[in-house]
């Protein structure tokens, strides 16, 4: 689907560049962008630096050396909001286990126990407060699963099995 609207690929390019969190590559950006067209991209692109650097005082659009897109906060301002910046939702192990949720539902408390290890109990609470796994008792075990509110957050739709092939396909790569 081709989007041609000027307003709709800055929207989708401000949206790209503001939630990546990292650089993103000319090619990402065309993906973003919805265009289809290098010379589109970069002249939407090229408009949104410039009607930033009237617009804001602290933050930017930058292109870096190797030809890659990040917004970021200058430079000489990163240094005083440091303290503000948010830490993840989530740690780095619970991310992992909710990975391994997404990947193998319905899996048992056991089996996470066996690849997570005992800190695997933290993170089930965790994201059962957050709302993103939920599970059904059988016997004595938990069967866990990802809940729509994870679907939703991660912006994944549609079946469970389609999600799981996709996670498949990016570990085989």
């Amino acid at each position: 689907m081709k989007i041609q609207n000027e307003d709709q690929v800055a929207a989708r390019l401000e949206s790209a560049l503001y939630s990546a969190g990292r650089p993103l590559t000319v090619e990402e950006l065309i993906k973003a962008s919805g265009t289809e067209s290098r010379q589109k991209t970069l002249d939407v692109l090229d408009s949104i630096i410039k009607k930033m650097k009237s617009a804001f005082k602290a933050i930017e659009i930058v292109n870096l050396p190797d030809g890659s897109y990040v917004f970021q906060i200058k430079p000489e301002y990163s240094s005083s909001v440091r303290k503000y910046a948010s830490k993840p939702l989530l740690s780095r192990a619970t991310q992992k286990t909710l990975s391994y949720v997404a990947l193998e539902q319905p899996i048992s408390s056991k089996q996470l126990l066996e690849v997570r290890g005992s800190g695997v109990y933290t993170h089930l609470k965790e994201l059962r407060q957050l709302n993103f796994i939920e599970h059904q008792t059988v016997g004595r075990l938990r069967i866990y699963s990802t809940t729509e509110k994870f679907q939703k957050y991660f912006g994944i739709e549609g079946d469970v099995n389609v999600l799981k092939q996709k996670l498949f396909k990016k570990i085989r790569k």
